[in-house]
């Protein structure tokens, strides 16, 4: 992975640190939610590494781990070993998103590239700044707006992919649930779309002084009838580190 490190740092280290005067002129419900994910003196990285498990539905709920190297401005690539037979990766990177997955390392189940997977994969990479909050700082490319005390949206791009992403906070300040409008196929149909995307929260943890969503369930149709059919995925978040 130390290669992809490198690709989706794309430059020098970190120098700047958070202070709350940066955020003074947005809504109070961001700038709670801003102060409340990040601690003063923060290193801002635009990069994090993280270590998850969790299970994921394929017909029926497995077991997985997962590495992942995160830049919400640049890309991602999640790792992931499944049930400890299936492994593979998910990746955006140059504007280009692919999956690879194989069964005991040799038989393919699926290889999957193209507008379409790049458009989702992008959406996906933007809305999982939630695990990289420094990168939702306004100096990343972030439009922020308050709908209401508990309810607010960020709107970022990821290389031509726009996402607007819906955050619920809780009283704390921290991240309830969240959503989106994610370009994808959850039905198989061969018709790809935009549909909700999102999830419950059900736990955080400060790392590296982020505080992040640590553990919940995702999937498509989130907020709808169809949401019990559409969540595949439940994670919990071991370990993260600025990079």
């Amino acid at each position: 992975m130390s290669d992809w490190l490198a690709r989706l740092q794309g430059g020098p280290g970190v120098t700047a640190t958070f202070d709350e005067s940066e955020i003074a002129g947005l809504d109070e419900p961001v700038r709670r939610y801003l102060s409340t994910a990040i601690a003063p003196n923060t290193p801002l990285h635009s990069c994090v590494q993280i270590k998850m498990r969790g299970t994921i539905k394929l017909r029926r709920w497995l077991p997985f781990r997962a590495r992942q190297i995160l830049a919400p401005t640049t890309g991602f690539i999640w790792r992931a070993r499944v049930a400890g037979l299936i492994s593979g990766y998910d990746q955006y990177f140059e504007e280009s998103g692919a999956m690879r997955w194989r069964l005991g390392g040799l038989l393919p189940l699926a290889q999957m590239s193209g507008p379409d997977v790049s458009r989702s994969a992008a959406g996906r990479g933007a809305a999982e700044s939630v695990w990289a909050p420094t990168t939702l700082l306004p100096r990343f490319g972030v439009r922020w707006a308050a709908v209401d005390e508990t309810t607010i949206t960020a709107r970022r791009a990821l290389g031509p992919t726009e996402t607007s992403l819906t955050l619920r906070l809780d009283g704390t300040g921290q991240i309830a649930s969240f959503i989106f409008d994610r370009w994808g196929d959850p039905d198989s149909s061969g018709a790809w779309g935009l549909h909700p995307f999102g999830g419950e929260v059900t736990a955080h943890r400060v790392f590296d002084g982020m505080s992040i969503p640590s553990a919940g369930r995702l999937g498509w149709n989130f907020g709808t009838g169809g949401w019990a059919a559409g969540e595949f995925f439940r994670f919990e978040i071991r370990d993260l580190a600025g990079a």
